[in-house]
């Protein structure tokens, strides 16, 4: 965690409506309460960075957010100048971020500078999985590792900074929770610049002779798990199955093989595709 002027944001529907939650579960705090002292989340205008005051049922969602699909991204018109210069000191930006790979420290940042705009242009949301980056042309998306509990996000770079000490990357704080250092504010981690669409995790499950069969077993899979199911035919073969997916983390990927096979489906087979191949 740092004070420091950043650059850069994402704002989507579903994680601003973590931020409208959060500030009703502050405001039942306070009317149920002779005194209440917990400050809500700044907008930028004060002088010290900090956390959210946020619910355990947020900071649940927040540990649990799926990673942003990764797909390349044109280089944007602004954020990136060859050059740049930051308190006296001069940065280059990376023609390319291909092959980039670095271990260092990493912080984060949150309340002082939510809403602020940053480099891109885009204003800051720290309930967005997104970075900072002194050099990696932006908007690019990375996988960020840390280093002392092993756990991953991918993150969408599109901020200049981190401008303070040895620090390679400065993270949202929806990041660091997810990573799991936002009460210490820094910790080590490697960065993977990702430049090319990464496969995503489908199960394929059941062997159909008709499409009304199909269908049956695709409104069960879909109503018992609540994720989409698609109804697709054999490549070398008449016979339909379905394939259910995409599915983010492998934790859940086990529980919907597990729940797949109890509806009688077989045991699915995991795939990785490219897309909707």
């Amino acid at each position: 965690m740092q004070a420091r002027r950043p650059t850069e944001a994402r704002e989507t529907g579903n994680l601003r409506a973590l931020a409208l939650r959060t500030h009703v579960y502050i405001l039942t705090l306070c009317l149920v309460s002779t005194s209440c002292s917990v400050q809500t989340p700044s907008t930028g205008t004060g002088q010290v960075d900090g956390a959210p005051a946020v619910s355990p049922a947020v900071l649940r969602q927040l540990r649990n957010l799926p990673n942003p699909r990764v797909v390349p991204l044109p280089v944007g018109q602004r954020g990136n100048s060859p050059t740049y210069t930051v308190w006296g000191k001069s940065y280059q930006v990376m023609p390319s971020a291909q092959g980039y790979v670095e271990e260092g420290g990493a912080s984060w940042y949150g309340t002082k500078f939510h809403g602020r705009q940053t480099s891109s242009g885009e204003r800051f949301d720290m309930f967005a999985l997104t970075a900072a980056h002194k050099s990696l042309p932006i908007p690019v998306f990375a996988r960020v590792t840390n280093l002392a509990n092993g756990r991953s996000t991918i993150v969408r770079v599109n901020d200049r900074g981190p401008f303070h000490g040895d620090r390679i990357i400065d993270l949202s704080y929806a990041a660091a929770v997810k990573l799991g250092f936002a009460r210490q504010g820094t910790t080590r981690v490697r960065v993977e610049a990702l430049t090319e669409s990464e496969p995503q995790q489908y199960l394929f499950a059941g062997s159909f002779d008709t499409v009304s069969a199909g269908r049956r077993a695709q409104t069960e899979v879909v109503e018992a798990t609540g994720v989409s199911a698609t109804l697709v035919r054999y490549t070398d073969t008449e016979k339909l199955q379905l394939r259910i997916g995409p599915v983010e983390s492998d934790t859940k990927l086990e529980q919907l093989r597990a729940l797949v096979t109890v509806l009688g489906l077989g045991l699915p087979e995991i795939r990785l595709l490219h897309g909707q191949q």
